[in-house]
């Protein structure tokens, strides 16, 4: 360019780029808006490394500029033995202040000031794009929290005392699934005879569950120890009805063993009773 010439501010933007949280621009950018070469300006960078710490300026990894090269064409540049011949320079915006005040030529000062407006107007697009994007991510988390709170009340009132007969192995396995799935934080399962089914339910959640019960398969413990880690299994052989808390609010009464969910008529009830939820956590 042998006279100065103007790139408007969508163009110098077009050569931002982000990079370890910060906006940069780089060396060879900076060579074409200065009419130099980049080599000068890593020179002049060396010689005066003391004033380019890496706030100002820094060189970029081979996964950064293979990163670079996945968005855009770079003319002129080829592999040398797998890696890169060069692994350009980024500049920052007090990177560019600097520079301008070594290089000291009128094109290096106009341009300089043309690359900070830029980095100024990315900043605010950025900054005004950030504010939008929270508004409606603040709007969306709102109306899903009222949406969960919808949720939580239809299901708490919705939930009847459900009577099960022969046969209907899926509708109570269904059912159990859908309370357990309820919880969000903790479960406590009370019942003598601990099946594979119930553990195969169980490692589909990531809440904390605790078992209670008196025959505990030992292999079957230690298979799905080795695997889960949400379970406490303890032997007590205090209870002879089976029972689920959840959340240490809202307990359920089952008539059968959770093994054996549908093979027979059975029923599994809400106990709305907080004295007798309470008696039942401090039993435990």
């Amino acid at each position: 360019m042998n006279e100065l010439q103007v790139i408007d501010n969508k163009g110098i933007q077009s050569m931002i780029h982000e990079f370890r949280g910060v906006q940069v621009i780089l060396d060879k950018d900076l060579a074409f808006l200065y009419d130099t070469e980049t080599r000068k300006i890593n020179q002049a960078v060396k010689r005066n490394i003391e004033r380019f710490p890496e706030e100002f300026c820094f060189q970029l990894n081979e996964d950064e500029y293979r990163s670079l090269r996945s968005q855009i064409v770079i003319s002129n540049e080829k592999s040398n033995r797998g890696g890169v011949r060069y692994l350009p320079f980024a500049f920052t915006e007090q990177g560019v202040a600097m520079l301008s005040a070594l290089l000291k030529t009128e094109k290096a000062v106009k341009q300089s000031i043309a690359v900070m407006n830029a980095f100024v107007a990315m900043r605010r697009f950025l900054s005004s794009n950030l504010l939008e994007q929270n508004f409606y991510k603040n709007k969306v988390l709102e109306h899903d929290e009222r949406i969960k709170i919808l949720e939580d009340s239809f299901s708490s009132k919705t939930f009847s005392n459900e009577l099960f007969f022969d046969g209907q192995i899926y509708d109570a396995h269904s059912l159990l699934l859908k309370i357990i799935n309820g919880a969000k934080k903790s479960i406590v399962i009370i019942d003598n005879y601990i099946s594979s089914e119930l553990l195969d339910i169980l490692s589909e959640t990531n809440k904390d569950v605790i078992i209670y019960s008196k025959n505990l398969n030992t292999n079957l413990i230690n298979k799905y120890n080795s695997q889960y880690s949400n379970v406490s299994f303890n032997i007590d052989n205090r209870f002879h009805d089976r029972f689920i808390i959840i959340d240490d609010k809202t307990l359920y009464h089952c008539g059968a063993s959770f093994k054996d969910l549908g093979t027979k008529c059975f029923a599994i009830n809400k106990i709305d009773n907080e004295d007798m939820l309470k008696s039942l956590i401090d039993k435990l």
